[in-house]
Protein backbone atom coordinates (compact mmCIF):
# COMPACT_ATOMS: atom_id res chain seq x y z
CA UNK A 1 0.00 0.00 0.00
CA UNK A 2 0.68 3.43 -0.86
CA UNK A 3 3.16 6.08 2.04
CA UNK A 4 -0.28 7.90 1.53
CA UNK A 5 -2.38 5.65 3.61
CA UNK A 6 -2.62 5.18 7.32
CA UNK A 7 -3.25 1.62 8.02
CA UNK A 8 -4.90 0.20 11.15
CA UNK A 9 -5.89 -3.81 11.29
CA UNK A 10 -4.72 -6.71 9.93
CA UNK A 11 -3.09 -8.43 7.60
CA UNK A 12 -5.22 -10.70 5.92
CA UNK A 13 -8.97 -9.25 6.79
CA UNK A 14 -12.40 -10.40 4.96
CA UNK A 15 -11.96 -6.57 3.32
CA UNK A 16 -10.29 -3.28 3.24
CA UNK A 17 -12.73 0.15 4.00
CA UNK A 18 -10.60 3.13 2.96
CA UNK A 19 -11.96 5.99 4.81
CA UNK A 20 -11.56 9.75 3.97
CA UNK A 21 -11.54 12.67 6.28
CA UNK A 22 -14.48 15.00 7.11
CA UNK A 23 -13.90 19.10 5.52
CA UNK A 24 -12.25 20.34 9.15
CA UNK A 25 -10.46 17.32 10.97
CA UNK A 26 -7.23 15.45 9.11
CA UNK A 27 -7.25 11.47 9.12
CA UNK A 28 -5.82 11.12 12.41
CA UNK A 29 -8.19 13.38 14.30
CA UNK A 30 -9.56 11.78 17.24
CA UNK A 31 -12.69 10.68 15.89
CA UNK A 32 -11.08 9.08 12.84
CA UNK A 33 -8.90 7.10 14.84
CA UNK A 34 -11.51 5.76 17.35
CA UNK A 35 -13.55 4.95 14.22
CA UNK A 36 -10.95 3.35 12.57
CA UNK A 37 -9.68 0.95 15.68
CA UNK A 38 -13.52 0.03 16.37
CA UNK A 39 -13.44 -1.31 12.83
CA UNK A 40 -10.37 -2.88 12.92
CA UNK A 41 -11.53 -4.74 16.30
CA UNK A 42 -13.92 -6.22 14.55
CA UNK A 43 -11.68 -7.41 11.67
CA UNK A 44 -11.08 -5.49 9.03
CA UNK A 45 -8.37 -3.39 7.59
CA UNK A 46 -8.85 0.36 7.59
CA UNK A 47 -6.97 2.29 5.05
CA UNK A 48 -7.08 6.51 5.76
CA UNK A 49 -5.99 9.06 3.75
CA UNK A 50 -6.22 12.73 3.42
CA UNK A 51 -6.81 15.25 0.90
CA UNK A 52 -3.83 17.41 -0.61
CA UNK A 53 -5.63 20.61 1.27
CA UNK A 54 -5.26 18.96 4.48
CA UNK A 55 -1.87 17.58 3.87
CA UNK A 56 -1.09 21.31 3.35
CA UNK A 57 -2.28 22.61 6.77
CA UNK A 58 0.40 19.88 8.06
CA UNK A 59 3.20 21.93 7.07
CA UNK A 60 1.53 25.57 6.75
CA UNK A 61 -0.10 28.34 9.10
CA UNK A 62 -2.57 28.99 6.70
CA UNK A 63 -6.03 27.61 6.71
CA UNK A 64 -7.29 27.77 3.20
CA UNK A 65 -11.23 26.71 3.28
CA UNK A 66 -12.18 23.08 2.05
CA UNK A 67 -12.91 23.34 -1.43
CA UNK A 68 -16.22 21.87 -2.66
CA UNK A 69 -16.77 18.39 -2.44
CA UNK A 70 -17.11 17.05 -6.16
CA UNK A 71 -13.24 18.73 -6.92
CA UNK A 72 -11.81 16.28 -4.53
CA UNK A 73 -13.01 13.17 -7.07
CA UNK A 74 -9.76 13.26 -8.67
CA UNK A 75 -7.98 12.98 -5.44
CA UNK A 76 -10.76 10.39 -4.05
CA UNK A 77 -10.66 7.70 -7.30
CA UNK A 78 -6.39 8.09 -6.94
CA UNK A 79 -6.93 6.73 -3.48
CA UNK A 80 -8.76 3.89 -4.62
CA UNK A 81 -6.64 3.11 -7.22
CA UNK A 82 -3.70 2.34 -5.14
CA UNK A 83 -5.09 0.44 -2.73
CA UNK A 84 -7.76 -1.70 -5.18
CA UNK A 85 -5.82 -4.65 -5.96
CA UNK A 86 -5.36 -5.61 -2.12
CA UNK A 87 -9.07 -7.80 -1.94
CA UNK A 88 -12.43 -6.81 -1.32
CA UNK A 89 -12.67 -3.17 -0.88
CA UNK A 90 -15.23 -1.16 0.71
CA UNK A 91 -15.00 2.92 0.35
CA UNK A 92 -16.60 5.44 1.91
CA UNK A 93 -15.16 8.00 5.14
CA UNK A 94 -16.54 10.32 7.91
CA UNK A 95 -18.78 13.31 6.56
CA UNK A 96 -17.09 15.37 3.39
CA UNK A 97 -15.41 12.14 3.00
CA UNK A 98 -18.31 9.63 2.82
CA UNK A 99 -20.34 12.33 0.56
CA UNK A 100 -17.58 12.41 -2.21
CA UNK A 101 -17.18 8.46 -2.12
CA UNK A 102 -20.80 8.40 -2.45
CA UNK A 103 -20.37 10.94 -5.87
CA UNK A 104 -18.17 7.40 -7.57
CA UNK A 105 -19.09 4.59 -5.90
CA UNK A 106 -22.15 3.71 -8.79
CA UNK A 107 -19.35 3.46 -11.50
CA UNK A 108 -16.51 1.77 -9.37
CA UNK A 109 -19.23 -1.10 -8.08
CA UNK A 110 -20.58 -1.35 -11.37
CA UNK A 111 -16.74 -1.65 -12.74
CA UNK A 112 -16.32 -4.34 -10.06
CA UNK A 113 -13.53 -2.08 -8.47
CA UNK A 114 -15.50 -2.15 -4.90
CA UNK A 115 -17.96 -4.38 -3.08
CA UNK A 116 -19.86 -1.32 -0.86
CA UNK A 117 -20.13 1.90 0.26
CA UNK A 118 -19.82 3.14 4.23
CA UNK A 119 -20.54 6.81 5.94
CA UNK A 120 -19.87 7.58 8.97
CA UNK A 121 -22.04 10.60 9.86
CA UNK A 122 -23.50 11.87 6.08
CA UNK A 123 -23.68 15.69 5.65
CA UNK A 124 -27.33 15.34 4.39
CA UNK A 125 -27.19 19.33 4.34
CA UNK A 126 -25.04 21.99 6.18
CA UNK A 127 -26.23 22.83 9.42
CA UNK A 128 -28.85 25.25 10.26
CA UNK A 129 -29.96 24.50 6.42
CA UNK A 130 -32.13 22.06 5.92
CA UNK A 131 -33.42 23.55 2.74
CA UNK A 132 -29.79 23.00 0.95
CA UNK A 133 -30.12 18.83 0.53
CA UNK A 134 -27.32 17.07 -0.59
CA UNK A 135 -29.07 13.81 -1.52
CA UNK A 136 -30.12 14.08 -5.16
CA UNK A 137 -27.70 11.44 -6.65
CA UNK A 138 -28.78 9.19 -3.76
CA UNK A 139 -31.91 8.74 -4.64
CA UNK A 140 -30.86 6.42 -7.67
CA UNK A 141 -27.68 4.95 -5.85
CA UNK A 142 -26.55 1.48 -6.70
CA UNK A 143 -24.15 0.54 -4.54
CA UNK A 144 -24.65 -0.95 -1.16
CA UNK A 145 -24.26 1.62 1.36
CA UNK A 146 -24.43 1.56 4.95
CA UNK A 147 -24.90 5.15 6.73
CA UNK A 148 -24.39 5.24 10.26
CA UNK A 149 -25.84 8.25 11.89
CA UNK A 150 -26.17 9.90 15.00
CA UNK A 151 -30.22 10.72 15.80
CA UNK A 152 -29.58 14.29 16.47
CA UNK A 153 -27.00 14.95 14.02
CA UNK A 154 -26.83 18.38 13.24
CA UNK A 155 -25.95 17.36 9.38
CA UNK A 156 -29.58 15.51 9.33
CA UNK A 157 -31.45 14.10 12.17
CA UNK A 158 -33.58 11.06 12.10
CA UNK A 159 -36.77 12.89 11.87
CA UNK A 160 -35.21 15.32 8.93
CA UNK A 161 -33.62 11.94 6.77
CA UNK A 162 -36.97 10.22 7.42
CA UNK A 163 -38.32 12.21 4.93
CA UNK A 164 -35.47 11.82 2.32
CA UNK A 165 -36.40 10.04 -0.44
CA UNK A 166 -32.74 7.26 -0.03
CA UNK A 167 -32.40 4.62 -2.53
CA UNK A 168 -33.15 1.50 -1.60
CA UNK A 169 -29.94 0.21 -1.22
CA UNK A 170 -28.66 2.75 1.34
CA UNK A 171 -29.42 1.58 4.80
CA UNK A 172 -29.11 3.78 7.52
CA UNK A 173 -28.08 2.46 11.15
CA UNK A 174 -29.15 5.36 14.19
CA UNK A 175 -27.19 5.69 16.96
CA UNK A 176 -29.64 7.24 20.07
CA UNK A 177 -28.45 10.74 20.64
CA UNK A 178 -25.26 10.58 18.85
CA UNK A 179 -24.07 14.14 17.28
CA UNK A 180 -21.70 14.40 13.80
CA UNK A 181 -19.10 12.11 15.63
CA UNK A 182 -21.42 9.87 16.39
CA UNK A 183 -21.05 10.63 20.09
CA UNK A 184 -23.81 10.40 22.49
CA UNK A 185 -24.39 12.53 25.96
CA UNK A 186 -23.65 10.00 28.30
CA UNK A 187 -25.90 11.41 31.25
CA UNK A 188 -28.92 11.45 28.42
CA UNK A 189 -28.35 8.30 27.07
CA UNK A 190 -26.81 6.20 29.06
CA UNK A 191 -23.99 5.07 26.11
CA UNK A 192 -20.95 6.43 25.80
CA UNK A 193 -19.32 7.52 22.43
CA UNK A 194 -16.46 3.77 23.29
CA UNK A 195 -20.13 1.84 23.18
CA UNK A 196 -21.77 3.80 20.35
CA UNK A 197 -18.68 3.21 17.84
CA UNK A 198 -18.25 -0.63 19.22
CA UNK A 199 -21.82 -1.41 18.35
CA UNK A 200 -21.30 0.80 14.81
CA UNK A 201 -18.43 -1.64 14.12
CA UNK A 202 -20.50 -4.85 14.65
CA UNK A 203 -23.48 -3.52 12.44
CA UNK A 204 -20.74 -2.68 9.81
CA UNK A 205 -19.22 -6.75 10.14
CA UNK A 206 -23.25 -7.63 9.68
CA UNK A 207 -23.60 -5.60 7.00
CA UNK A 208 -20.68 -6.54 4.83
CA UNK A 209 -20.98 -9.95 5.61
CA UNK A 210 -24.57 -9.89 4.07
CA UNK A 211 -24.62 -7.27 1.42
CA UNK A 212 -20.94 -6.70 -0.25
CA UNK A 213 -18.97 -10.00 0.79
CA UNK A 214 -20.64 -12.28 -0.31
Amino acid sequence: MSEKFLITGPDNPPATIMLAHGAGAPMDSKSMTAAADALAAVGFCVARFEFAYMAARRTSDARKPPPKAETLIPEYLEAVKALASNGPLIIGGKSMGGRVASMVADDLYEQGTIRGLLCLGYPFHPPGKPQQLRTAHLKNLRTPTLVCQGTRDEFGTREEVATYPLSAAISVFWLEDGDHDLAPRKKISGFSVGDHLATTAARVKAWAHDSCLR
